[in-house]
């Protein structure tokens, strides 16, 4: 018929973005602040971005192997040694970001009608790549009374004859929830016992605030061989845009065979962005500058909302999202992240977009400067004392 589109099923399967949903809302205001977008704020830091000119001049623009350059695959590989000694340049791959990691590791070890177990709520994305390669993400709820950190007991819950795996991320999107090693202990002994892959989705590893820990599932050894480490550089080192990331597991014979898939889906990252993603790694100064402006924007945003009636946010312990109760206003999240669009000009993004269990939470991202948070939160207070009067004599 003139005009139909002839989509695969799996592209009319394919999610749409919520996320992009408000961002195109948002256009038709004028003067709104933007508390949506799931980067960094910062440029990329001088130092990367230096190391990628060098690359260009000196002629890194052809082919590298598909799993990568061995000097950026040697340095992926030092850091990992610290979950475990044994990782070396053949058990990491270079990805495009960490989702094309995840995209390539479903690829090689999900069949069309498997399950795999998400987070719920999550980084909607999941659930895409999954309908990509014909498998299934099956949401695991998580609660606001655990700080949103998926226990074990519920996990063991959604297992199904078809599950196969589980996404892990700490710390989380859209929540900010850090797992604990107790936690992540517990849920290996489900891993064990259930002989599930573990994704471990990592790329807010180093952003972790007042001493929380990062401990990964790669550092149990009992289930080493079940995982596949997933980050990226555009956390970390705010480089969303150069979309790089790498995979690890501690079988090389993985990593051969997705080097394989690569070869068909991007053929390999571009050579300078390669050589600039190594150099990252050689000092930390800026990452520590950036986690130290992120806590105190944290602060600002989760001490600001709980000021406003209606509110109720706890402490984000990873990452920069903040994940607000709004239960007390009587809306759908949709529904209030569109009246604080029409009414306080800010952008926030609905939790239920991110899953079932998001209902009645906002994600607000407070990789953005202080001044706009202040702005933003003066903003939302103003109106919600307007328009909810009686939830502001109750407060």
């Amino acid at each position: 018929m003139k005009g139909s589109l002839l989509l695969s099923q799996r592209a009319q399967a394919y999610p749409a973005s919520g996320i992009r949903k408000m961002a195109a809302l948002a256009a038709q205001y004028q003067d709104t602040i933007n508390l949506t977008l799931g980067e960094p704020d910062f440029d990329t830091p001088v130092y990367i971005r230096e190391a990628a000119k060098r690359a260009l001049d000196e002629g890194y623009t052809h082919y590298s192997p598909n799993a990568g350059m061995p000097g950026l695959r040697d340095a992926v590989a030092r850091r990992c040694q610290a979950f475990w000694p044994g990782y070396t340049r053949d058990h990491v791959i270079i990805t495009a970001g960490a989702l094309e990691g995840m995209t390539l590791t479903f690829m090689a070890l999900l069949n069309p009608g498997d399950e795999i177990l998400v987070p719920d709520p999550c980084f909607s994305n999941y659930y895409g790549q999954a309908i990509l390669v014909g498998a299934r993400a099956v949401p695991v709820p998580t609660y606001e009374e655990n700080g949103f950190r998926i226990q074990a007991s519920d996990i063991e819950k959604a297992i199904t004859p078809k599950t196969r795996g589980i996404v892990l991320n700490s710390p989380a999107n859209p929540t900010g929830a850090v797992l604990s090693r107790e936690d992540i202990l517990s849920i290996a002994q489900v891993v064990r016992r259930h002989d599930l892959w573990v994704f471990s989705d990592e790329p807010y590893d180093a952003l972790v605030f007042d001493g929380a820990e990062h401990f990964s599932m790669a550092q149990v050894p009992e289930v080493r061989d079940r995982v596949i480490l997933l980050n990226s550089f555009s956390k970390t080192y705010a480089m969303t845009g150069w979309r790089v990331g790498y995979a690890v597991m501690s079988d090389p014979a993985y990593i051969t065979k997705l080097a394989q898939l690569q070869e068909g889906v991007v053929s390999c990252i571009p050579t300078f962005v390669q050589v600039a993603a190594a150099e990252a790694f050689r000092q930390k100064r800026s990452v520590d500058a950036m986690v130290r402006a992120y806590a105190r924007r944290r602060d600002i945003l989760v001490d600001g909302l709980n000021q406003i009636p209606g509110f109720r946010c706890g402490r984000t312990a990873g990452g920069f999202y903040a994940f607000p109760n709004i239960k007390a206003f009587g809306k759908s999240s949709q529904a209030f992240a569109e009246e604080l669009l029409e009414h306080a000009r800010v952008v926030v993004i609905p939790g239920s977009v991110l899953g079932a269990m998001g209902e009645g939470y906002l994600r607000i991202v407070f990789a953005n400067s202080e001044e706009n948070l202040r702005e933003a939160l003066r903003r939302i207070d103003r109106y919600v004392r307007s328009a909810y009067p009686q939830l502001a004599a109750a407060s």
